[in-house]
């Protein structure tokens, strides 16, 4: 009997990499737009629940950006996320919904953490200040779900944390997209129009992990049909990080960009290393697979795929 799924932000990076896994063809995914369901208002949410009943809730809806956007608007970011988190996983508990899998973010972490990054951090030490109010709905509506357990076994909600994620369906606008696809339009650009150079932001030595959001999708589709031996909360990431720099020269090699980099040192970088330890991931018996070339090189193929249908 298939397993019913609820996943939101079913069309953005997470949703739609997640819905392309092959395991997915035994689930009975449901995967409504934000105007079928606008997880800002509870009313509609609590209604959608009681309609459709899911088995199982994966929450990928966010509104997501780089440093640029958390910074211009920071207000949206915090009252958005935290409204999503706190309408979706109340309505659950409030509805009957067993099993929900809460998708936190590297940014829950404090700035000054030692890396690599235990979940047992969380709320240990002062957030990054370039996307504060985005880390602190992802951990109010983690807390949610740990009180809603607490209280009530039956209802063991979790929260999955994964590292910074690029890849197919990715957003590529430079105005709100992340590090990778940024870097990927910017680069493409460049070799486009013949530039002698690409500008980075800072020194390029600061560390990020980026994982690709095919291996996320897998972890998502193993913590469905494993749910209880899923730990409450758990990073998933790939557990080695490269500078900004690498990243730069990855994907460069992969798009022919053959230029010089210069850099823009009086532009903000965010925290200096953000790795996360995938101790308990590998324990649970998962680990990524997709290398960061290959990656790459399958985010930059859609993208090829993407300016073609808008050409």
């Amino acid at each position: 009997m298939e397993i019913k799924v609820l996943i939101t932000g079913g069309n953005g990076l997470v949703g739609r990499n997640f819905r392309e896994h092959p395991a997915v063809a035994g689930f009975e995914i449901l995967a409504p737009s934000s105007r079928a369901l606008n997880l800002l208002d509870y009313d509609q949410v609590a209604q959608y629940l009681a309609a459709h009943r899911p088995e199982v809730i994966i929450h990928a809806a966010g509104r997501v950006g780089g440093i640029e956007a958390n910074l211009r608007e920071p207000v949206r970011f915090f009252l958005d996320n935290l409204d999503m988190g706190r309408n979706l996983v109340w309505a659950a508990r409030q509805q009957g919904v067993p099993r929900l899998i809460n998708l936190g973010s590297s940014c829950m972490y404090p700035r000054n953490a030692a890396n690599p990054l235990r979940e047992e951090m969380i709320l240990q030490g002062e957030l990054e200040p370039t996307n504060e109010g985005y880390a602190l709905a992802k951990i109010a509506t983690a807390r949610l779900c740990q009180y809603i357990a607490k209280e009530d076994s039956g209802y063991a909600y979790k929260t999955l944390i994964p590292c910074n994620l690029y890849g197919r369906h990715d957003n590529f606008d430079p105005a709100s997209s992340h590090l990778i696809p940024a870097v990927i339009h910017k680069m493409h650009r460049a070799k486009e129009e013949n530039r002698e150079t690409v500008e980075i932001w800072g020194d390029g030595l600061a560390r990020r992990e980026f994982m690709y959001a095919g291996d996320l999708a897998d972890c998502l589709a193993k913590a469905v049909c494993s749910y209880d031996t899923l730990p409450e909360m758990m990073n998933v990431g790939i557990g080695q990080d490269c500078t900004i720099l690498e990243y730069y020269q990855t994907v460069a090699e992969v798009v022919g960009f053959r230029g010089a980099f210069v850099h823009n040192l009086a532009k903000p970088v965010g925290m200096q290393r953000k790795l996360v330890d995938v101790t308990r991931a590998a324990a649970w018996g998962w680990t990524a697979q997709t290398s960061l070339q290959q990656g790459i090189g399958q985010a930059y193929d859609y993208y090829l795929q993407e300016q073609e249908h808008q050409a």
